[in-house]
C-alpha cells in the first residue's frame, strides 16, 4: 500500500526522462525534509557523486524554504523520488512512507539507508554502512558510541542526555546496542518488507521500534562507527514534544527479547 498523499505512479516520475527506467539501483537513500533549502543540493550532489547508481527519496513535509522546488530542478539530472506531503507529520511517518514508496517500485533495490538531510550524518559514511549491509547484516547502524566514532559540536549536557537516552532504550528494551537512537541506517530490503506492518511510530520513537523489531524477529544487527556532527545550518527538529513522546515510547516498551546472533561491533573491520 502506498503512502497516503502519493501522488499517481508514486512521484513526479521515478526516473526523469526515463534515466535508469531498466536498471536496478544499487541502494535507496531517504532523505526526509523539513526546511532544508540551505543542505539538500549539496547533499543530493554529494551521494550521487559517491554512489551513482543510488535512488534518492526525498520526504518533504510541505517546506516553505522551498526545498522541495530545489528537489523537483534537481530531477531534471537524477533519478529521484519527490513524496510531497501536506504537512508536519514527523520524522517516524516520514521513514515510515518512504519505506513503502521505495517496497512498491518494480525494481526496488535490496538495502535503503536513512540519514538526516542537515549534514549531521556525514555522506561520505554511506559506502562503509552499504558495504557492512551487503556482508550479512539486515540493520546497521552508524553508531555515535562505539571504537572509533566522534561527536562534533555536542556540549557536553547534549551529549549526556543521548547517552542517557540510549542507556534507558537499550536497558528497557532488553538490547545490547551502544546507539539506539542513531538515524543513520542501512537496512536490507527484506527486513523493511517483514517489519513495515509493525512500524506505528510517528516521530523519533520510530529509531527504537525499528532496532526493536530487528531484535524480535532475530535479524542481523550491527553498529559501524561514523563521525557525527552537530548541524551547522538551520534549525533542529527535536521538538520538546517529540522528545517527551520518545521517552515515554521508552520506558512503555516492556518486550522480552529471545537469544539471537547478534554481532558486537568491529571497529577494526570497518
Amino acid at each position: 500500500m502506498l503512502p497516503p498523499g502519493m501522488p499517481e505512479g508514486g512521484s513526479r516520475t521515478p526516473y526523469p526522462k526515463g534515466k535508469m527506467a531498466n536498471t536496478k539501483p544499487s541502494v535507496a537513500v531517504l532523505l526526509p525534509t523539513y526546511c532544508e533549502a540551505d543542505n539538500i543540493e549539496r547533499l543530493i550532489r554529494e551521494i550521487k557523486e559517491l554512489i551513482a547508481d543510488s535512488l534518492v527519496v526525498v520526504i518533504d513535509d510541505s517546506s516553505h524554504d522551498g526545498t522541495a522546488r530545489i528537489v523537483k530542478r534537481l530531477q531534471e539530472e537524477y533519478d529521484i523520488l519527490l513524496l510531497l506531503r501536506p504537512t508536519k507529520l514527523g520524522l517516524g511517518t516520514a521513514i515510515t512512507d518512504g519505506f513503502r514508496l521505495v517496497l512498491s517500485l518494480e525494481s526496488a533495490p535490496d538495502y535503503i539507508v536513512t540519514m538526516d538531510a542537515d549534514y549531521s550524518h556525514d555522506p561520505q559514511a554511506i559506502p562503509r554502512l552499504l558495504k557492512t549491509a551487503q556482508e550479512g547484516s539486515d540493520l546497521v547502524i552508524g553508531s555515535r558510541y562505539i571504537d572509533g566514532s566522534k561527536i562534533i559540536g555536542w556540549h557536553i549536557l547534549r551529549r549526556l542526555i543521548s547517552q542517557l537516552a540510549n542507556f534507558a532504550a537499550s536497558t528497557m528494551v532488553g538490547m545490547r546496542i551502544h546507539d539506539c537512537t542513531s538515524g543513520f541506517r542501512c537496512y536490507s530490503k527484506n527486513y523493511v518488507k517483514n517489519v513495515i506492518g509493525y512500524l506505528h511510530s510517528q516521530t523519533y520513537e520510530i529509531q527504537i521500534e525499528t532496532v526493536k523489531q530487528a531484535w524480535m524477529n532475530r535479524f542481523r544487527i550491527k553498529e559501524v562507527p561514523i563521525t557525527f556532527e552537530s548541524r551547522k545550518k538551520g534549525k533542529s527538529k527535536l521538538t520538546k514534544t517529540e522528545f517527551l513522546c520518545f521517552i515515554s515510547y521508552i520506558f512503555k516498551t516492556k518486550v522480552r527479547f529471545p537469544n539471537r546472533l547478534f554481532t558486537l561491533p568491529e571497529t577494526a573491520a570497518c
